[in-house]
């Protein structure tokens, strides 16, 4: 038998190309599958062969565990009744006890060879998928060989990939026996052996696309930056060309426009905007936004966000059909985009404005008059109307000496005044609640301010309302809550 096993090995490892561990592990698999059966349906049984003469032994093994945690004793012991058997056992460790080794028989033999062929098939899968990921195809081409509920399984070569439904454009019909186009999207590992999942609804394949049809992408003259899509209806990539002298929007077009048109024949004729990328943020927003002329920009860079003004019969045009096209060159740029018209750009700035002189005829005693040369020379804190210095004032038409140390006196003690009340306020607030990570003065201020003093007063908020109430984005709200309940649950 030994003799004879060691001949099965070379001949199944050589007929199926895989290493002799392979059909070995296939074997020991089978034999304790054989062995299990004369036990207990629940026994764990391992079974060792010897690789070099052939000769294979069997054990039955439990699983030791706390006592009390013992399920079923068939494959598991409680550490007490391990410990008379071996005093140094551990729980996690396995107690083994030798077993005769049993002859398969015809049904036994018939259960080893069907789990031997699946252990080599899925051998040969993790095989071909090994060499399938070397060759580092991204964009692959295969033919549809079945169905299922919606879900498309593609023969490439001589392997099988999913195309979930999901992954697929929309409203695009696929049938048995079409070619298709894909790229591969991850590895999946779960379920039944590694499955290759693809996408043709992902902005990956729209880039894979155009590295196909243009070769100064492939040649790296071209880059493509990113890339932003609304499956089946339109996408945006924005391109940039390490050549001065290659324009990179005229190279992905094509002549006649028939690299563009290639690309959008595989995707449903699906609409694509091609811009060039720039390193400056506000101009890389303001070309993401075409068709849309931009009237002007302001970039807030602590809110990662641009406020951008267009003319009102632009405004449509910006926003896209359900509001597509700011989606997507929010998408592109990285950048939160506010888009609005001219009218309520206006209105904004004129409530901002009165916002502030009403502050300044508050804070400084003057009135509107003078806060409203403050505010036309760019005066928008008491910092500045403090500190600014007096030669740069004085230059100011309208302000003599006299009213510009009055100003600075008056923006110093309102400062004074507004930080003792910081910290008359601050320091009614729970330690703890100053000690979460993220908390900073300006929020603590803020809190203390809405009558949030404590890490309970935090933790009974909303999200949205921390929001309205501090002005910090949704993300460090909802940690800062999630911190403050932290020990209701210890």
């Amino acid at each position: 038998m030994s003799r004879e096993l060691l001949l099965l090995v070379d001949a199944l490892a050589h007929e199926k190309n895989v290493s002799k561990d392979v059909v070995f592990s296939a074997l020991e698999a089978a034999l304790a599958s054989a062995t299990k059966k004369h036990l207990h349906e629940d026994a764990d049984v391992r079974v060792e062969i010897d690789r070099e003469h052939g000769t294979y032994r069997a054990w039955r093994r439990w699983l030791v565990l706390p006592d009390a945690e013992v399920k079923n004793d068939e494959r598991e012991m409680g550490l007490i009744d391990a410990r008379e058997l071996k005093p140094d056992i551990k729980p996690g460790d396995y107690y083994e006890e030798e077993i005769p080794v049993v002859e398969l028989g015809r049904i036994g033999a018939q259960t080893a060879k069907q789990i031997i062929l699946q252990k080599i098939r899925d051998a040969e899968r993790e095989q071909m998928l090994k060499e399938f990921l070397e060759r580092d195809d991204r964009l692959v081409t295969g033919v549809i060989k079945r169905m299922e509920r919606g879900n498309a399984f593609v023969e490439i070569g001589r392997l099988e990939a999913l195309l979930p439904r999901e992954e697929m454009i929309p409203r695009e019909v696929l049938r048995v026996g079409d070619r298709v186009r894909a790229v591969v999207k991850r590895i999946d590992r779960q379920g039944r052996g590694p499955q290759i999942i693809l996408s043709r609804s992902s902005p990956e394949f729209v880039v894979a696309l155009f590295e196909l049809e243009v070769p100064e992408i492939e040649e790296g003259i071209i880059e493509i930056k990113g890339c932003a899509r609304d499956p089946g209806l339109r996408s945006k990539i924005a391109v940039h060309s390490h050549d001065p002298r290659l324009d990179p929007v005229g190279a992905c077009v094509g002549m006649k426009g028939t690299r563009v048109m290639a690309v959008r024949q595989e995707i449903a004729m699906e609409h694509i905007d091609i811009i060039v990328w720039s390193p400056d943020p506000a101009q890389f927003v303001i070309a993401a936004l075409q068709p849309a002329e931009v009237v002007s920009i302001v970039v807030d860079e602590e809110k990662h966000a641009m406020d951008v003004v267009v003319d009102d019969a632009n405004l449509a045009i910006a926003i896209g059909r359900g509001g597509q096209n700011v989606k997507l060159a929010s998408e592109l740029t990285g950048w939160t985009i506010n888009l609005m018209s001219e009218s309520e750009s206006l209105e904004r700035k004129e409530a901002e404005r009165q916002a502030l002189r009403q502050f300044f005829m508050e804070k400084l005693d003057v009135d509107d008059d003078l806060a409203d040369l403050l505010i036309d020379e760019g005066f928008t804190t008491l910092e500045e109307v403090a500190y600014v210095p007096i030669a740069e004032m004085l230059e100011i038409e309208g302000l003599d000496e006299e009213i510009v140390q009055a100003l600075r006196e008056r923006a110093r003690n309102a400062l004074l005044t507004d930080a003792i009340a910081e910290e008359e306020a601050i320091e009614k607030l729970e330690p703890e609640l100053l000690a979460l990570e993220g908390m900073d003065r300006q929020i603590a201020v803020k809190l203390a301010k809405s009558g949030i003093v404590t890490r309970d007063d935090l933790g009974e908020l909303a999200t949205d309302e921390l929001v309205e109430i501090t002005g910090i984005d949704a993300d460090r709200a909802a940690s800062l809550i999630s911190q403050a309940r932290a020990h209701w649950f210890e």
